[in-house]
């Protein structure tokens, strides 16, 4: 359970008890009190097992496979998959990969629907890129319609490990990650993933790649 939902449900318990003592009524506080369930249910953070295996890029968040493509980058051809994350889905974010954290870039913005395309680029937004052996992931934490916070609990420099949890987007939105155009996709569209548990990619021993910051424009559907 992350603690964001002790304290909305702890708040909301205590709103429930209030209206009770205030009215008599017990039917007052069944509003308040349902909020306070879905609250400790949205915020359920269970385990999950992490593969192994050399290259293995793990999902970092779970939701609906929207988008597997290449992008243009100045640094040349990418790959960029995203993954939406409804309401209903885990929100816990994950790393993709073992390394260190080499890069985190903060932009405020809208909050458009996380479905729509512009929302990559004009949304709020958080990108981090993971450091491997011989190469960089990326991935961004892109703010909803209903998502009006973003958490990323590491800083630059810091190790992390596959599938360790790094941060948190409130309620709906949506993660992109980028990967070297020569990785091994092991996902398509329409797939719903999980978050340090499904693996998305495998990326070759011998990729020496380095990823840009994720690019916009330049896509091409697969």
């Amino acid at each position: 359970m992350v603690r964001d939902g002790y304290f909305y449900a702890l708040g909301l318990l205590a709103v429930a008890a209030a209206l009770v003592w205030l009215t008599g009524g017990w039917w007052w506080a069944a509003a308040p009190t349902l909020l306070a369930a879905f609250f400790l249910w949205f915020f359920r953070d269970p385990e999950r097992a992490v593969p192994g295996g050399p290259g293995t890029v793990v999902s970092p968040a779970d939701g609906l496979v929207t988008s597997v493509a290449a992008v243009a980058t100045p640094a040349g051809e990418r790959l960029k998959l995203s993954v939406f994350l409804s309401v209903f889905d885990v929100h816990v974010n994950r790393s993709p990969i073992a390394g260190t954290v080499a890069g985190v870039e903060y932009q405020k913005g809208l909050f458009l629907n996380a479905m729509n395309p512009d929302s990559a680029d004009k949304n709020e937004q958080n990108t981090v890129t993971v450091a491997g052996e011989g190469y960089e992931v990326a991935f961004k934490q892109i703010a909803g319609l209903l998502a009006r916070r973003i958490v990323f609990a590491k800083r630059v420099g810091d190790r992390v490990e596959r599938g360790e949890r790094v941060g948190l987007i409130k309620f709906g939105s949506r993660v992109d990650i980028l990967l070297p155009a020569n990785a091994a996709v092991a996902v398509k569209k329409g797939d719903r993933v999980k978050g340090g548990s499904s693996v998305l990619a495998t990326i070759p021993q011998s990729a020496q790649t380095i990823v840009e910051p994720l690019a916009a424009g330049g896509e091409k559907r697969r």
